[in-house]
């Protein structure tokens, strides 16, 4: 299971309960935490609290955002560019990044032939380094706030 920037936390439901939950005793119509629980899941498509609470991180650390600018180096090649998408990997512990190079980047290492990229998508830890690696042992995608 992966987790788009879209999914909400556990924290942002229960926090949607609560504001429920003010709501509805200012207009004359107070339930229970646990019955704003049950109706802010269904309205975010969960069965129940119990189901929602399941598959929901508890928090979601978003050290990249989609528009952000960044820069960095792609197979070795530097760039900068627009973030135009990222996807929170199930281990939480990294991202599918989706870059819109700026101006595009020659991927091969031979300059008898070029072959420019301006979109690419790869995965990054938390520090936006791509834990895989090239021949030589350098990463493949060092990313970082521009």
């Amino acid at each position: 299971m992966s987790f788009s920037l879209d999914t909400p936390s556990a924290q942002t439901l229960k926090s949607e309960a609560k504001a429920l939950r003010e709501a509805r005793a200012q207009s004359g119509h107070p339930i229970t935490h646990s019955a704003a629980l049950e109706e802010t899941a269904r309205a975010h498509g969960y069965r129940d609290w119990n189901t929602a609470r399941a598959a929901l991180p508890e928090r979601v650390a978003v050290p990249f955002q989609v528009g952000m600018r960044v820069k960095g180096f792609y197979l070795e090649q530097p760039f900068k560019g627009l973030l135009i998408g990222v996807q929170l990997a199930h281990t939480m512990q990294a991202f599918t990044v989706t870059i819109q190079f700026d101006e595009p980047v020659n991927v091969t290492p031979d300059f008898m032939f070029a072959a420019y990229r301006q979109r690419v998508v790869s995965t990054v830890d938390l520090r936006g380094i791509s834990p895989a690696l090239r021949g030589n042992g350098q990463p493949q995608m060092r990313l970082m706030h521009e």
